[in-house]
Parts: structure tokens; C-alpha cells; sequence
């Protein structure tokens, strides 16, 4: 009988041209820009905000800490989870110092680590609004506060920072915090038996629980996902105790959204499908997996299934945007995915890969890693311009700049990406999320099998002298190859995954033509030999893509996809509007690379034919009959690279 042994996973390094510029893009580009702007010392403009919040082009967030610290004077400024965009761009910034040593930037990170620690009150709290401003409420107001939300991404970020850089006093300060919150909530007496409004503390204790093996932070993580809804009111007792008068609310408006909305109408093994904040969903979504995975929690893991089927099947664009509407940046109703006024949150499509590869670690299903896959190259890249000093909070599939300026239903919906947010939760989240891709790479299950199931090229290297070489041309080339070198001849298990996209694929062992049977979307290798050389070939055919018929507003509409890449037509490319194009389904695309255009993408075009405009003094309507139309090429860009150009119209839904 053959005795696995599973290596673990010691390094990744990203081989990639295509997540190689992206990675030194953040390293570059994005940490010092955010780093001014979060310093109040970028000249930038934020008026046009989607969230329409009131903010100025100030974020003051480094300054509240120093005035938690005692630095500085003042009051608190902004949103009380403001802390969170300086935590997120911690630990992007200490994710990028695997790949890219930079003493400048380790200087100012280990400052701010000081930093955070002379803010952190003696007992181990730190929420600057409340230490600044109203220290009489802290855990007062939990539907609003964001207390445990912003504590949990200092955890998360002190977790990476010291797994990164040894730094102790990082973890130090998340396990004082992690002890506070112990401490304050519970089912015992005097304790506080609740949880936040928005989840994001239950996963960042299972992080914490992960690097310090402390059972009572995992436990912790636990009891705040059980207790979630077992009282559906315990926030309205909450603000009736805080004071119920408008001027007692820390976010306006928040009050009026329903329980729902907070994933706290009832306890989590009776919600059935997931509604409210699409951030909130995806975090909590997360979460639970976590801790599903390491206490065997069924319910748990039931929930998990429910959701994902829910979100993936029925509410997901074909970008992998979720949450459709700008009320309560929430998602919906099953097949209700409008295109010009999709919201699609970067943040929840940066959370969606959180949850995404937590499943994954849970049970090899290529489904999980299809999504991570399609969030990674579409709906979170595209929350970055290519020079990675603008960005999208909100990620629509169809854009107009005269209906985003002349329909306040549609202003959410930007043309080009701004320089920052009120609301600065999407750009430091993907600078955190590209910075960490080569955590995203591989899986080690739980029955002794390593799962290769992204396809970006790197050099991985095990424990027992183990490495897995993968090189390739992706995302613009399906020719993957692979060199596993076994120095001592171990014995382990070896899944590479096959896209959904790509149905029919090549294979070659050692240079000779193989078969393997796909099993929940892997193949599956046993790795004996000193050395094994690996080639697949993957469908990289451009694809007419259809939605399901109930999704009424993709209806009789056609999407491309060319391998992991979904595109976009622009204004910058074809003679507006769009709207006039009917796509000829019938015959074959091209596709060529193009490496002077937005980075070097492959460009594809599709005939179709244009409906010619009809007189603009014309009558509005009139009898039908048939339309003068012309034949023409539809050019197309990948849609992670719309709006680095022009300002114009963007379609990926197109006319069949």
C-alpha cells in the first residue's frame, strides 16, 4: 500500500509578467500614494465619491491614531471604521516585503506598528473614535460602531506583519485585543452577548488562533457566529439604551436598514440564503468556513454550502461581482443582475476570494477555485487603474458617462476611476489581495494531496526538498507546464485543476500523451519519481457566453470570455453607442496580442452589424420595420482594463 506524505508549503514565488507588474505596481505605485493620502499630503480630489458621504479630500486616518496616542490634538475624523484603511495597507505592505525587500518602507511600517501600540488603550482596546470622542460608548452601539470590525483587520494585519517580519510587538498588540474582546462579550454574566454589525472579527480570530494555536480565540471566533441572530434584537436594545434620537447614530441612516441586512434576523443555521451588505455577506461567509474547517462545525458548513450555492448560481456576475443594488451596497434577489446599475463592490469581490479559497481548504471542488480564479483576473483587478493610483468602488457592467451624470439612479456608477473614497475600504483591500496572490496558488487538503488550481506561473518550494515549478504565458496562453522535482523520492498527491471554461483539454506526463479522469473539477497525479514534467493545454477559444434565460436583463444578450478573461466593448474602440451593435454569434472570433495597448492584453474582435441612429428630431416612436444597419468588427479589451483610456461608454453584455 502506497504511504502519502503531504510536504508543507514553505514559499511561492510569482513567476508571472502579468502578477509580477501588478505586485511591484502596489509596491511602487499604490503603498506610497496611499500612504500619502491616508498622511492628509496628496493633492486629491474625492468629490466624486460614490457613496455621496460629505467626506473632503482629507482622511486624517494616521492622525487619529496619533491623537489616540497622544501626538496630537483634536477630534476624531471620518468614519469610525477610518483605522481600518491604515490597518489593510499594514498588511498589504507586509505581504509585498516576502517578494520585494524595501527598507524605506519597513522603516515607516515598523513606526506605525509603534505607533498603533501607544494608541492601544492599557486594557487592549482600539477604535480611535471611541478613544478619541466618545469613550463613554464603546460596545455601546454595535449595529454601527465597526469596534470588532476595525479590530479584527488590525488582527489580521498584526498576524501578517509578524508571520512576515517577526516583528512580536505586532501580534502582541492583536492578542491584547483579541484578550479585550474576550473579555467584554460571552454568554457568562456581565459580559455582552452579542457581536458587530459588520462580520470581519470571526475570521480574523481564526487567523489570530492559527499563528498563536490560543483555543479560547477560535473559540471566541465560534460563539460570535452562534450567537449571530439567536436574539434578532439585540441591536434595537442596544440603541434604546444608547439614546434613540437621530444625532445618537454614528452612521446616518444605517438605523433604517432591517435585520438583514446585518445577517442578524436569525441565527445563522436558519438563514437560508444570504441578504443585506454584500461585504458583510462574503466576510461572514469567510468566517464561517474558517471556523467550520478547524471546530467541524456541520451547521456551520451547511450554511456555507447555502450561501455559496446562492451567491454563485443565482446572484454573481459573470465578472464575479456580486451585490446589485447602491441601497445598502446589498445584494438582492435570485437573477436580478442589472448591468447599468450594478454596484459590484470591489471589497466584496476581493472578500468573494477570501471565502473562496477557505472552501477550498475544505473540500477540492474546482468550482471554488473557478471563482477565485474569475474574481482575481475580473471583478477585483478591475477595482484598479493600470497605474494604480485611481480606483472603482463600484464595478458596473455597463457604463454611459450621460446616464451616471444625468440620472441620479445611476450616479454610483463612475467612467473613470477616482483618486479616493470617503469610504477608502476597496483600495488598500486589493492592494492586500494582489500582494498575498501567492497564498492563493496552492491548497493542501486534509487527505494528503497538494491542489495546484491557479495558473499563475511561480517557483513553489515544499518541505522534504519538494518543489513545483509552473510556467506558462496565462493568462493570454493555456500552455501550462510543470517540473516537480522529489529529491528524495516521497510519495504525495498532486491535483491540478481544469477550468470549467476549458471542457476539452491536453495532457502530457514525461512527454508522452496522457489521459485522467476529471474528478470535481481536478486530475489527480500519484508523485513518486525524483523528477516529473507535467504539460496542459487548455481551451483558450473565444466563447460566446449566454446567462441563465431567468436573469431577465442578460436576455437575449451575449458576454465573451476567452480563457479566465471576461471582456468589455469601449467607446474608445467603437463608435458609440453602444447599444446599436448586434453581434454576429455565427461566426468565429479573432483574437491577437497587443502589446502596447493598456499593458499588453489580447484584444478580440466579433463581427457584428450596427443599427444605424435613429434622426434625433424624429419621432420618439414609430411603426416598427426593419433598420438600416452596416457590417462592421466590434473591437474588445479585457474588463479588468476598461477606463484606462477615454472617458466613454463600456458594454459587456452586448445585443445577439
Amino acid at each position: 500500500m502506497q504511504v502519502f506524505t503531504t510536504p508543507k508549503l514553505k514559499h511561492v514565488e510569482i513567476t508571472s509578467d502579468f502578477w509580477k507588474r501588478y505586485r511591484e505596481l502596489v509596491v511602487k505605485e499604490v503603498l506610497p500614494y496611499q500612504w500619502q493620502v491616508m498622511n492628509d499630503e496628496a493633492d486629491i480630489a474625492i468629490a466624486e465619491d460614490p457613496q455621496n458621504n460629505g467626506q473632503d479630500k482629507n482622511s486624517h486616518a494616521v492622525a487619529n491614531l496619533k491623537i489616540a496616542a497622544g501626538k496630537m490634538k483634536g477630534h476624531h475624523y471620518g468614519f469610525p471604521f477610518q483605522d481600518t484603511d491604515v490597518y489593510k495597507w499594514l498588511e498589504a505592505a507586509a505581504y509585498s516585503f516576502s517578494y520585494h525587500s524595501n527598507k524605506d518602507l519597513k522603516k515607516i511600517t515598523d513606526e506605525l506598528v509603534d505607533l498603533i501600540a501607544e494608541a492601544q488603550d492599557d486594557d487592549g482596546y482600539l477604535s480611535t473614535y471611541f478613544q478619541i470622542d466618545a469613550p463613554e460608548r464603546k460596545f455601546k452601539r454595535l449595529q454601527q460602531s465597526h469596534e470588532l470590525y476595525t479590530m479584527g483587520h488590525y488582527i489580521e494585519a498584526g498576524v501578517a506583519y509578524y508571520q512576515e517580519t517577526g516583528n512580536q510587538k505586532a501580534l502582541d498588540i492583536a492578542t491584547r485585543m483579541a484578550d479585550c474582546i474576550d473579555r467584554n462579550f460571552g454568554l457568562d454574566d456581565g459580559k455582552i452577548s452579542g457581536y458587530d454589525g459588520h462580520p470581519e472579527i470571526e475570521l480574523a480570530l481564526a487567523r489570530l488562533y492559527e499563528v498563536t494555536h490560543t483555543k479560547k480565540y477560535l473559540e471566541l471566533a465560534h460563539y460570535f457566529l452562534n450567537q449571530r441572530g439567536q436574539d434578532p434584537a439585540f441591536f434595537e436594545k442596544q440603541i434604546k439604551a444608547d439614546g434613540e434620537t437621530p444625532d445618537r447614530d454614528l452612521i446616518p441612516g444605517i438605523r433604517a436598514f432591517k435585520r438583514e441586512y446585518y445577517l442578524a434576523a436569525q441565527p445563522i443555521k436558519d438563514q437560508k440564503v444570504p441578504h443585506g451588505h454584500a461585504v458583510r455577506v462574503v466576510y461572514l461567509c469567510t468566517g464561517m468556513a474558517y471556523v467550520a474547517r478547524y471546530t467541524h462545525d456541520q451547521t456551520l458548513l451547511d450554511a456555507c454550502d447555502r450561501f455559496w450555492n446562492d451567491l454563485v448560481k443565482r446572484q454573481m456576475y459573470v465578472t464575479g461581482n456580486i451585490g446589485q443594488t447602491t441601497t445598502g451596497e446589498a445584494v438582492t434577489y435570485d437573477y436580478d443582475l442589472p448591468n447599468d446599475t450594478d454596484y459590484g463592490e470591489t471589497c466584496a469581490s476581493v472578500g468573494m476570494s477570501f471565502f473562496a479559497r477557505q472552501m477550498l481548504s475544505i473540500r477540492a471542488k474546482g468550482e471554488y477555485a473557478d471563482v477565485l480564479e474569475k474574481e482575481l483576473f475580473n471583478g477585483a483587478l478591475s477595482g484598479m487603474a493600470l497605474d494604480g493610483k485611481h480606483f472603482f468602488y463600484v464595478n458596473p457592467l455597463e457604463a454611459d458617462p450621460a446616464a451616471s451624470k444625468g440620472n441620479p439612479g445611476k450616479s454610483h456608477v463612475l467612467t473613470h476611476r477616482a483618486d479616493w473614497f470617503g469610504c477608502a475600504c476597496c483600495p488598500a483591500n486589493l492592494a492586500r489581495l494582489i500582494t498575498s496572490v501567492d497564498q492563493y496558488l496552492y491548497t493542501v487538503t486534509e487527505d494528503n494531496t497538494i491542489l495546484s488550481h491557479q495558473f499563475i506561473s511561480n517557483d513553489a518550494q515544499f518541505d522534504d526538498g519538494i518543489e513545483i515549478n509552473q510556467s506558462n504565458g496565462f493568462p493570454w496562453n493555456g500552455d501550462i507546464h510543470y517540473e516537480i522535482k522529489n529529491p528524495n523520492g516521497q510519495t504525495f498527491k498532486l491535483g491540478l485543476r481544469i477550468p470549467s471554461w476549458s471542457a476539452d483539454f491536453g495532457l502530457e506526463v514525461n512527454s508522452k500523451t496522457a489521459t485522467q479522469p476529471v474528478k470535481d473539477g481536478f486530475i489527480y497525479f500519484d508523485i513518486t519519481d525524483k523528477s516529473t514534467t507535467i504539460d496542459l493545454s487548455l481551451d483558450m477559444r473565444v466563447k460566446f457566453m449566454r446567462a441563465n434565460n431567468r436573469a431577465s436583463a442578460d436576455f437575449g444578450k451575449v458576454a465573451v470570455q476567452r480563457g479566465p478573461i471576461v471582456y468589455a466593448a469601449e467607446q474608445a474602440d467603437n463608435p458609440a453607442p453602444l447599444w446599436t451593435y448586434e453581434v454576429d454569434t455565427k461566426t468565429k472570433p479573432s483574437s491577437a496580442y497587443e502589446d502596447k495597448l493598456l499593458n499588453g492584453v489580447e484584444v478580440v474582435k466579433v463581427n457584428a452589424n450596427q443599427v444605424q441612429l435613429d434622426s434625433d428630431d424624429g419621432p420618439l416612436y414609430t411603426e416598427e420595420s426593419d433598420q438600416s444597419t452596416q457590417s462592421t468588427e466590434l473591437t474588445l479589451v479585457p474588463y479588468y482594463a476598461w477606463a484606462n483610456r477615454e472617458n466613454g461608454q463600456m458594454r459587456v453584455w452586448l445585443n445577439k
